[in-house]
């Protein structure tokens, strides 16, 4: 159980900065980020690191899909993860 949370956390930590260079990366012109790789952070269990880093550096936030998708996308994996705990526990397998 331990490992899965080390790996949401380093997910998170990665999105984090993808979402950061990504900031970096549009006043400088150095090549960006495209949309769906924040998404794909965010759909492999990155969502936290990415909407937290995305609403402290103001990145992305004016744009619907990123604000309305990246939180449902991690409404949906929460409710995934219940119900995995919730057949695992009644199956005496926790």
């Amino acid at each position: 159980m331990q490992g899965v949370l080390y790996y949401f956390i380093a997910v998170s930590v990665i999105g984090a900065l993808v979402c950061i260079y990504d900031k970096l990366a549009a006043p400088r012109g150095w090549k960006r980020v495209p949309e769906r790789t924040l998404f794909f952070w965010a759909l492999i269990g990155g969502g936290p690191g990415v909407y937290l880093t995305m609403l402290l550096i103001r990145h992305k936030t004016l744009h619907r899909s990123f604000m309305l998708g990246i939180p449902a996308i991690m409404v949906f994996q929460i409710v995934i993860i219940i119900g995995i705990y919730n057949i695992l526990y009644s199956r005496g397998l926790l």
